[in-house]
């Protein structure tokens, strides 16, 4: 069952757009990665879907293993991202696929930020694609392949 509880506050996603000769494309600043992180990013990202909510992808600027886009306005994808500072363990989620998604809502659209995994991706749809939730359906099979869950934090044993 998906639930829609949105936190409050919204995580700020650097979207600017950029103009590149006669082709626009939206300037997203690609996390900085290295190791693990950025070779589970890389994998990731070459087994994204061409279309996502029926959109094909779009040209970022720059281009980067770790981000990628679809449609216009742009729907935008990042892997390595940190955890927000919001989620905690009360926070509302939703469930699409056996991914875990966080949902926070920005002036313009959702921000969802997986949760449980080794790698932290975040995606942002602008309200032109209402109900936003419907891109997950694209995306999360290819993250539930490509992205490990985490390992569970050891409980505290009783003596």
């Amino acid at each position: 069952m998906r639930r829609t509880r949105v936190a409050a506050a919204a995580l700020a996603v650097l979207l600017v757009p950029a103009v590149s000769g006669c082709q626009q494309a939206l300037h997203v600043e690609p996390p900085a990665l290295s190791g693990s992180t950025a070779y589970v990013c890389s994998t990731a990202h070459s087994r994204l879907p061409d279309e996502v909510d029926g959109h094909t992808v779009t040209a970022l600027d720059p281009r980067s293993p770790y981000t990628a886009g679809w449609g216009q306005p742009t729907i935008v994808w990042r892997c390595g991202v940190p955890t927000p500072a919001e989620l905690g363990p009360t926070s509302e989620t939703i469930v699409v696929d056996g991914v875990e998604w966080f949902p926070q809502k920005l002036t313009d659209g959702y921000l969802f930020t997986t949760v449980g995994r080794t790698v932290n991706i975040d995606v942002s749809v602008p309200s032109a694609y209402s109900p936003e939730a419907d891109v997950l359906v694209d995306l999360s099979p290819s993250i539930a392949k490509q992205i490990p869950l985490a390992s569970p934090s050891p409980s505290p044993s009783s003596s």
